[in-house]
């Protein structure tokens, strides 16, 4: 099994959050079946978007830390 992308995850999150918004819960046979929180996938996407974000360039401010022995 490959390693899926911080993209593919982040997709595969957003899909599940798009489920739990259209049904967080349903009943088969008398038993009742909750998807995933979705605190817990929003946790996940934000932490997901962050890290696309670093991998992609888009992230937070970028710092020139000059090279070393240069004045």
């Amino acid at each position: 099994m490959a390693i899926k992308t911080t993209l593919e995850q982040l997709e595969e999150v957003q899909a599940a959050i798009s489920k739990v918004m259209s049904g967080q819960s349903v009943s088969i046979d008398g038993k009742q079946i909750t998807r995933a929180n979705l605190a817990d996938l929003e946790r996940r996407e934000e932490k997901l978007l962050a890290r696309h974000r670093a991998e992609s360039g888009q992230g937070g401010p970028v710092f020139n830390r000059g090279l070393k022995g240069r004045g």
